[in-house]
């Protein structure tokens, strides 16, 4: 596994004008959204099986305190997915206002899978194809409501993840402006504990706090390949797609 998590990300900060007059604002059409579409065949199409469908937290495969039984996500579910609309207000997705998406070209392909598989449920979902820097931008200055992004670990530690969410933290890393004080005492009892596997379960149970308030979308959990030649001896992987090479040999023979 590669530690990189891509998703979805909503701002959830009713303060902010963009999600006062958005149906994002309302938790169960996040919940039908993360429902709405099929990441089992998004990423066998369209990356040729390379990743894992993120169908557990934020925190991605390749950490210590991941773990499907504990953190309980999002698969496709359609009828789940209409039910959340109706009692949403919106049943059949009538009267729910078109949702715009921004992502860059590079992501363009997912974007319409996802807007497709959501569109056939009553969710209309428009792609729109912004510059990579104009994205990181509008995220960093909570301009882009709904967006694509990817959390690549600085180190590898869980709580480099659950930092995102953390409300005492600004946009960069909370891009979402995600607050549940809920969430903040798990994060910061985790940060203090020493004892490894408690602390592991605190992040789990901040996780699934988080993910229940659904403030994003995880798409996948990465994977990186390599190719390494049969005469190159100990080159060893590692979960931040960092080379080592410092024991690496070619064997010339």
């Amino acid at each position: 596994p590669f530690l990189n998590t891509e998703y979805l990300g909503i701002i959830v900060d009713t303060n902010n004008q963009l999600v006062k007059h958005s149906p994002l604002r309302l938790k169960k059409i996040r919940k039908a959204i993360n429902y709405g579409f099929d990441r089992k065949k998004m990423i066998l199409y369209l990356r040729n099986s390379l990743g894992t469908p993120a169908e557990s937290g934020f925190v991605p495969m390749g950490l210590p305190s991941f773990d499907t039984n504990a953190v309980k996500g999002y698969h496709f579910d359609p009828v789940k997915a209409k039910k959340l609309l109706a009692e949403a207000g919106y049943p059949d997705g009538k009267g729910l206002p078109t949702i715009k998406l921004l992502t860059i070209d590079a992501y363009l392909e997912m974007g319409n899978f996802i807007a497709k598989q959501l569109n056939e449920l009553g969710i209309p979902v428009q792609i729109e194809v912004v510059q990579k820097s104009l994205l990181l931008t509008m995220t960093a200055n909570s301009t882009a409501l709904f967006f694509r992004g990817s959390w690549i670990a600085d180190y590898p530690d869980t709580e480099n993840y659950l930092s995102v969410f953390y409300s005492k933290n600004p946009a960069p890393p909370n891009y979402t402006r995600y607050s549940n004080p809920a969430f903040d005492a798990l994060f910061e009892k985790a940060i203090r504990e020493e004892n490894d596997s408690v602390r592991y379960r605190l992040y789990q149970q901040a996780d699934q706090v988080m993910i229940d308030d659904a403030p994003i979308i995880p798409l996948w959990y990465d994977k990186v390949v390599r190719l390494v030649q049969p005469t190159v001896k100990n080159f060893t992987t590692s979960a931040l797609n960092l080379m080592e090479l410092r024991y690496t040999t070619i064997d010339k023979h």
